[in-house]
């Protein structure tokens, strides 16, 4: 059993609660927009991050971080990129390798809209994790923490983090 911490579109922010709420966590996906090395840096030393670039990360980030990352967590298969779209609607990027071989769960952020969402379709758990930074147009910063449990997904939090002080 594993608890994880997700966040993603972070844009070079760093709020002190992403420690207080992942210091708990087995590890940090973060699903893309890191911004800089320095916030990739500071939550992996809150424990063992796995991470993917976004359309947003520069050079030395595309260098640490891939665009797609397929894993398994637990006995879970995992697929993390940051441009996903939503079960219906999936980005045609990534559409085909969804359809031809589904993960149990889909992370993805870019959106800047939390959604945690079942497709019936694929029989996978989509998750996008809004945005934790403070650049976009989102009005509250998100976080979800969850339990990977063999290839179940239980005690979903979606963590709140305040309004975007960016957009007031």
């Amino acid at each position: 059993m594993k608890r994880i911490g997700i966040l993603s579109d972070t844009h070079s922010y760093w709020d002190d609660r992403y420690k207080e709420y992942f210091s708990q966590c087995d590890e940090i996906w973060h699903a893309g927009d890191i911004g800089s090395a320095d916030v990739a840096d500071r939550l992996a030393e809150i424990c063992p991050l796995r991470a993917v670039c976004g359309n947003c990360d520069g050079g030395d980030l595309r260098l640490l971080y891939p665009e797609l990352l397929r894993f398994r967590c637990e006995e879970a298969d995992v697929l993390l990129t940051h441009i996903g779209g939503y079960p219906g609607r999936y980005n045609p990027r990534i559409s085909a390798r969804l359809y031809a071989s589904p993960p149990d769960l889909f992370v993805c952020g870019h959106s800047h809209i939390l959604k945690v969402q079942y497709d019936k379709a694929l029989h996978l758990l989509h998750i996008n994790p809004g945005a934790a930074g403070i650049t976009g147009w989102h009005t509250e910063r998100t976080l979800i923490r969850l339990t990977v449990d063999g290839r179940e997904f239980k005690d979903l939090e979606v963590i709140t983090l305040g309004k975007n002080i960016a957009r007031l």
